[in-house]
């Protein structure tokens, strides 16, 4: 694969596996699978011409959604950890990884300064905030939630799980949700938690959680970060400044989700969450006669939603972290910024091109733009084409639907309708910087084609 440089992914593998062996020298011997091997490399075959229907999520010319691949030591961590297989709900099903974890989620919540923590994987972000929603609502249970226009569409359907009222704030026409708004709800009175979006996955921008914090002082409300996507960018060097603001009080929080399978290079499915009172661990409790017994020492699964969970998403993450530590001025926080100057360097290229304007400026590296056309439904045509044409090139794009409130600059004359299709590129990746010139020229000739 692009990524990978195969000899080297197949020695590190194969050292492993021996060093894994010699754990368990002492065992009789028993006899492995039996399988004909032309038939299995058949199907192996069969399998791997399957997964050419795929984009190329691996490659920079991929800049559609939010797909990272996964860093080396985390996938042989991972493929090593399946020797084992271990389970990290119950100690006795992953005595290490259960380990591995907790060190892990520990130094995710170091590097977000907590204090204390209470915090475990999940398969994914969407369960990580049912949980977080779950504790706000066992906490609050006649109480609203409050979350931004902007958030991910995950809250509102995890509230309906838990039967738990939510409403939407608007936001301004930036993309971040309107502290004034949102105060005048609060002073309602029923408000029991406010979702806070460190960025948001469609314009990749910050809620402003500095202003949110200091409300919190005034009116008492729980405080949630829902950063699946940009929690790791309070590592970076070249955050704004008013979104370096907001990520300076993610330590004021009661709780935070990050999902290490997008920028933490991790494959899927690895989610995090974070509570910054470990006292909340009591709506866990539950009975478990023959699980709990091997140890008096806590067991993940008593602290988690779910049961049965891949300790391996725990070694890949471990091993990670320990070759790219969680730091700033670090390797890993210098990734986090070349994705940034990636967005920087796309957005400005927008800004001087004559058929584009860019709708926000980028906040982390996600970057909008729309064609100019003589109104917003030609300009969603437009954008389509693009969209099309960009893939036959072999450059992959997302399209994004947005609301004209972010566009205020457009005449009225422009609006046809309510809503213009935008072209939206997540620069996820650490080498999108370098490949721009690539991006831009595919781009411009995409352009190029579009009918006056």
């Amino acid at each position: 694969m692009y990524y990978t440089d195969q000899d080297k992914f197949i020695s590190l593998l194969e050292h492993g596996v021996n060093k894994l062996k010699e754990g368990f020298t002492d065992l009789p011997e028993v006899k492995g699978n039996v399988y004909s091997h032309d038939k299995a490399a058949t199907i192996i075959g069969q399998l791997a011409e399957k997964m050419h229907e795929n984009y190329p999520y691996f490659h920079p010319q991929y800049a559609g959604q939010m797909l990272k691949p996964p860093t080396d030591i985390a996938q042989i961590a991972y493929y090593l950890s399946m020797f084992i297989n271990p389970n990290n709900h119950a100690l006795d099903g992953g005595i290490a990884s259960s380990q591995l974890e907790k060190e892990a989620v520990a130094e995710i919540a170091a590097m977000f300064g907590f204090d204390t923590h209470l915090g475990h994987l999940t398969s994914g972000g969407t369960i990580a905030n049912l949980e977080a929603l779950w504790i706000a609502r066992n906490l609050h249970p006649e109480k609203t939630i409050l979350v931004s226009d902007q958030a991910h569409y995950t809250h509102e359907r995890m509230c309906a799980v838990i039967n738990t009222p939510i409403e939407v704030v608007p936001s301004d026409n930036t993309g971040v949700m309107d502290v004034n708004a949102l105060e005048e709800r609060i002073k309602r009175g029923d408000i029991g938690t406010v979702i806070v979006t460190l960025g948001t996955t469609g314009l990749g921008n910050a809620d402003p959680l500095d202003k949110i914090v200091a409300l919190k002082e005034q009116y008492g409300f729980r405080i949630h970060v829902d950063s699946a996507y940009g929690g790791y960018f309070t590592l970076s060097s070249k955050l704004d400044e008013n979104v370096r603001a907001a990520y300076d009080h993610i330590k004021n929080v009661d709780s935070i989700v990050v999902d290490p399978h997008k920028h933490g290079l991790q494959p899927y499915g690895c989610g995090c969450v974070l509570f910054s009172d470990p006292s909340v661990g009591k709506f866990y409790k539950h009975d478990s006669p023959y699980t709990y017994f091997s140890s008096e020492q806590m067991h993940l699964g008593e602290i988690t939603l779910e049961c049965s969970r891949a300790g391996a998403s725990a070694c890949a993450l471990w091993a990670t972290q320990q070759l790219y530590p969680l730091v700033k001025q670090g390797e890993f926080a210098a990734m986090l910024d070349n994705c940034l100057e990636a967005a920087q360097k796309l957005a400005d290229w927008v800004k001087q091109h004559p058929k584009l304007k860019l709708v926000i400026e980028p906040k982390l590296d996600i970057v909008n733009f729309v064609i100019d056309a003589p109104s917003a439904s030609v300009s969603s045509q437009h954008a389509q084409a693009v969209f099309e044409m960009a893939e036959s090139k072999h450059l992959y794009l997302a399209l994004n639907t947005l609301n004209k409130s972010l566009m205020p600059e457009f005449e009225k004359g422009y609006w046809d309708q309510d809503k213009v299709i935008a072209i939206r590129m997540c620069l996820i990746k650490s080498d999108h910087s370098a490949w721009m010139d690539n991006i831009t020229d595919i781009l411009d000739a995409s352009i190029a084609n579009l009918s006056t």
